[in-house]
C-alpha cells in the first residue's frame, strides 16, 4: 500500500458541557431540579439565593407606604414589649421561685390552639402504622393467658396486606403443636380457632378471615340483630358466593326463595361491606405533585394564562463579593478556582433560565391546542402528538418528549402531567380526528348512564359511538375500558 494525504470535509456534532447540563436541567422533575439545585449551591460558593425583598415592581414603594405603617406599629409595639419584659426579669431569682410568677408571656401564633395556626391535619389524623402494627396494638390491649397470646402472634404474622390469613389454620396448628404441647396439656386446634374467633373481632372489621366469604360473613355477623337482611345476607354470602360473583340473580332467588325486592336489599347490603378489610389502614405518607406550570381563565378578556410556579425552585445569582475578587491577570491557582466557579455558575444560571423558557414555550402550545379541553372536559380533548408541538415551537421530538415527562399542569379541571395531553386520533366520518382522551370520556359517560340490569356490552358501546361517526372496533373499546379499570358488562350487572 503507497502512503498519500487526503483532505477530507465533514460535519459533526459536539455536545458540550454546557449542553449537556441543559438538557439534563430539562428533563429533570421539580424534586429532582431542586436537589440539583441544592447541590449546586454547597458546591459553588460563586451561586447564591436571590432574596425576594419584594422592591421590584413599579408600585411595590407605594404599596408600602400605604399598609406597612400598620404593620411596623405592631412590630414596634411586640419589641417593645418584650424588651419591657426583659428588664423586669432580675438577675438572680429565688430558689423557691416559679418561673410564671416573674415571667409571664403572651400567647403566640405558634400556639397549638391558636386560630392562625396552620397546622397539617394529615398529622394528626393520618397514620404510619402497618396493618400488622394496628393488630398487634390490639392485641396489647386484650387480656389474654400466655399461651393463647402466642397463638395470636402467630395468627397475626400470617396476615397479608389485604387482611387475609395467608396460611390455613391447619398449618398454624401444626407449627404451634409442637411448640405449645406438653404431655399434661396438649394443644387441641379448638383452642386455635377460639383464638382466631377473638382476632377476628378486631379492627377493622373482617380482619384474619380465610377467603373472601369468611370476611363477609365476619362483617354481617358484627351488625346487629334487627339489621335488614342480616340474616339472608350470611345465608347467600356462606353457601351461594360464587352465584353472587357470576351475578346470577335467577339462580340465587330460585334457591333462597326470596323476591326480587329482598334480593335487591341484601345485595346493597352486601356492597356496603369492604372485600380488602386491610385497606383501610392505610400505610406511609401521602406523596403530593408539585405542579411546574398554573394555567387560570381571564374571563374578562376570554383566554387563557399560562405561568410558571414560582415556588418550583429558588432564583439564583452570581454572589458579587466572591465575584468583584476575580482578577483578570492573575493566573494563581486561587484566582483559577474563583474564574472557574464563577464561569460555572453563570452556565447553570443560563439553563435554568433556558429551562423556564422552553418549559413555558411548551405549556403555552399545548394550551392553546389544547382549549377545548379546558373549557368543556375530556370529551373535547383533541388529538396531539409530540411532532404537532415541535413543529409550533421550532424544536426536536426529543426536546418535546424531555419537557413533558414528569412536569405537571395545575387547571382549573386539576393537576395533570403534561404527558396527558397526548393522544392518539380516530378518524371520524364527516373526514375528522377524535382523540383516543375524548374516546375514553365517551365510553365512561355512556357506562355512567347505562341500564345497570341490561349493561352495555363493548360491542353495543362501538355501535352506539359509530352512530355519533366515530368508527372504533370492539377490542379497541375493551382495551380502553379495561384501562379505566371499568369492568365487564357480566360483572356491572345488578338489580339496582
Amino acid at each position: 500500500m503507497k502512503t498519500s494525504l487526503q483532505l477530507k470535509m465533514s460535519q459533526q456534532l459536539t455536545m458540550t458541557p454546557q449542553l449537556q447540563q441543559a438538557i439534563k436541567l430539562l428533563q429533570l422533575s421539580t424534586l429532582d431540579l431542586q436537589q440539583e439545585i441544592q447541590q449546586a449551591l454547597e458546591t459553588n460558593p460563586m451561586l447564591d439565593v436571590k432574596e425576594d425583598d419584594g422592591t421590584d415592581g413599579p408600585s411595590s414603594q407605594d404599596s408600602n407606604n400605604n399598609s406597612s405603617d400598620d404593620g411596623n406599629i405592631d412590630h414596634s409595639e411586640d419589641a417593645s414589649k418584650e424588651l419591657s419584659v426583659q428588664e423586669t426579669i432580675p438577675d438572680e431569682l429565688a430558689v423557691d421561685s416559679s418561673w410564671d410568677d416573674i415571667y409571664t408571656h403572651t400567647p403566640t401564633s405558634h400556639g397549638i390552639g391558636s386560630a392562625d395556626d396552620d397546622y397539617n391535619l394529615e398529622n394528626v389524623y393520618g397514620t404510619t402504622d402497618s396493618l400488622l402494627d394496628h393488630l398487634h396494638w390490639q392485641l396489647n390491649l386484650t387480656p389474654m393467658t400466655d399461651r393463647d397470646r402466642v397463638i395470636a402472634e402467630s395468627l397475626l404474622e400470617s396476615v397479608n396486606e389485604e387482611g387475609y390469613l395467608s396460611s390455613p389454620v391447619d398449618e398454624i396448628f401444626e407449627g404451634l403443636h409442637k411448640e405449645l404441647s406438653t404431655e399434661e396439656d396438649p394443644l387441641e386446634e379448638d383452642e386455635v380457632q377460639a383464638v382466631l374467633h377473638r382476632l377476628q373481632q378486631f379492627d377493622p372489621p373482617g380482619v384474619c378471615a380465610a377467603d373472601l366469604a369468611d370476611c363477609l360473613s365476619i362483617q354481617l355477623k358484627q351488625l346487629p340483630p334487627e339489621t335488614p337482611s342480616r340474616d339472608i345476607a350470611i345465608k347467600i354470602v356462606e353457601n351461594h358466593i360464587e352465584l353472587l360473583g357470576t351475578k346470577d340473580f335467577a339462580q340465587l332467588m330460585r334457591k333462597t326463595r326470596i323476591k326480587e325486592s329482598e334480593l335487591r336489599d341484601v345485595f346493597v347490603l352486601i356492597q356496603s361491606l369492604n372485600p380488602r378489610p386491610g385497606s383501610f389502614i392505610e400505610y406511609g405518607k401521602s406523596e403530593y405533585v408539585v405542579p411546574d406550570v398554573i394555567v387560570s381563565k381571564d374571563i374578562k378578556n376570554n383566554r387563557w394564562l399560562v405561568e410558571l410556579n414560582p415556588e418550583i425552585a429558588p432564583k439564583l445569582r452570581v454572589n458579587a463579593s466572591y465575584a468583584s475578587m476575580v482578577k483578570r491577570a492573575d493566573n494563581s491557582s486561587d484566582n483559577n478556582y474563583l474564574k472557574d466557579h464563577l464561569q460555572e455558575a453563570k452556565w447553570f444560571i443560563k439553563s435554568l433560565q433556558s429551562r423556564n423558557e422552553t418549559l413555558l414555550k411548551v405549556a403555552t402550545t399545548i394550551v392553546e391546542h389544547q382549549r377545548g379541553f379546558l373549557d368543556y372536559g375530556d370529551e373535547a380533548m383533541k388529538p396531539l402528538v409530540l411532532h404537532d408541538i415541535a413543529e409550533a415551537v421550532d424544536m426536536h421530538e426529543s426536546t418535546i418528549s424531555r419537557v413533558t415527562t414528569q412536569k405537571y399542569m395545575h387547571t382549573p379541571r386539576g393537576i395533570y402531567e403534561l404527558k396527558y395531553f397526548f393522544s392518539s386520533h380516530v378518524s371520524t366520518d364527516s373526514g375528522g380526528e377524535c382523540s383516543s382522551t375524548a374516546i375514553r370520556a365517551l365510553i365512561k359517560k355512556l357506562i355512567a348512564v347505562e341500564n345497570t340490569r341490561k349493561p352495555l356490552s363493548d360491542s353495543k358501546i362501538a355501535s352506539m359511538l359509530g352512530d355519533q361517526g366515530i368508527k372504533v372496533a370492539r377490542r379497541t373499546i375493551a382495551k380502553y375500558r379495561e384501562a379505566m379499570n371499568i369492568a365487564p358488562s357480566n360483572e356491572r350487572k345488578s338489580l339496582i
